[in-house]
């Protein structure tokens, strides 16, 4: 069969141009720094669920003899791996150091600080396993939970972006997140701050925002939102960055499949909030609101997360 040459010589020279201007308006008119990897960070990902729990999420042949050397091994190999992603941000972002550290070391003490956090991680991953496990009766055991529940897997890598997030790497700690995402249907922000056992059920649709707070003992259903009422904007029209603009959300709260809860407001504490409800406003310790009751409730100014 003869192959039929394809002119690309203007599309080449016209990529080639809308790049260039692209850089420009970034102000980085040499070849940009390369990004962390997506690809990379799927492996460490999987990689520090095996490590968390070996036994489930590692190789099927383990023993209690090669446990400990499997998890030294697989986190000796993961977090060397985190560490060059750490730099690639770092060199990425551009950001002056003032102790005069080089990246390498900057990277190295994240890798290192995230590194001790891990026990800690895996002790507010098994309260969310038995979250999940008494809060849904169609569950079987914890391993179950651990390994078929979609919660349970964002939840995982909300809390491992999360301390990514707060020890200065925050575009790793997204892309975690959003490879949780792209699997589960759950986007949780790494910059919310949530609590031990956290059960979201079913989950797909939930979206939670990056300035949320969400207490202890705190369950969702799917297609729930804690998002922000209204995005205020600067002199020059351009969006406030960091403002606090998601819920807070108290201990004991359930919130039902479809809510929406928008802004920088309060459910206070053992609440409970209906299906299909849109809130904007603060509700009291153990209230019940229901779709009847907000339903004439006024919203402007624009939703988002």
């Amino acid at each position: 069969m003869k192959r039929t040459a394809l002119k690309l010589g203007d599309v080449v020279s016209e990529l080639r141009a809308l790049r260039l201007k692209s850089l420009e308006n970034r102000q980085r008119r040499d070849r940009p720094p390369k990004l962390p990897s997506r690809k990379v960070l799927v492996s460490i990902a999987d990689g520090l669920r095996a490590v968390l729990f070996p036994n489930r999420l590692g190789m099927p042949d383990l023993t209690n003899e090669s446990v400990d050397y499997y998890v030294g091994h697989t986190l000796d190999v993961t977090l060397r791996e985190l560490m060059v992603q750490v730099r690639r941000e770092l060199r990425f972002a551009g950001d002056a150091d003032a102790t005069g550290n080089s990246e390498r070391e900057r990277a190295a003490g994240i890798t290192q600080a995230f590194a001790q956090r891990l026990p800690r991680i895996r002790s507010l991953l098994e309260s969310d396993i038995q979250a999940a496990y008494e809060g849904d009766p169609a569950a079987r055991s914890v391993d179950e939970v651990l390994v078929c529940y979609p919660g349970i897997t964002a939840i995982t890598y909300y809390r491992l972006a999360h301390d990514l997030h707060r020890l200065g790497a925050p575009l790793i700690a997204r892309m975690i997140s959003e490879i949780a995402h792209s699997s589960t249907g759950i986007e949780i922000h790494p910059g919310a701050q949530i609590g031990g056992f956290f059960f979201i059920d079913h989950g797909t649709g939930v979206v939670i925002g990056e300035t949320a707070v969400i207490g202890e003992h705190v369950r969702l259903y799917q297609a729930v939102t804690l998002g922000a009422k209204r995005f205020p904007v600067d002199e020059h029209g351009a969006l406030v960055k960091g403002n606090l603009r998601h819920p807070i959300v108290e201990d004991d709260v359930v919130i039902y499949a479809g809510a929406t809860i928008l802004g920088r407001i309060t459910i206070g504490r053992g609440s409970t909030i209906g299906g299909n409800v849109w809130l904007t406003r603060s509700v009291p310790p153990g209230s019940v609101i229901s779709q009847a009751q907000t339903r004439n409730e006024v919203f402007d100014g624009g939703a988002g997360i």
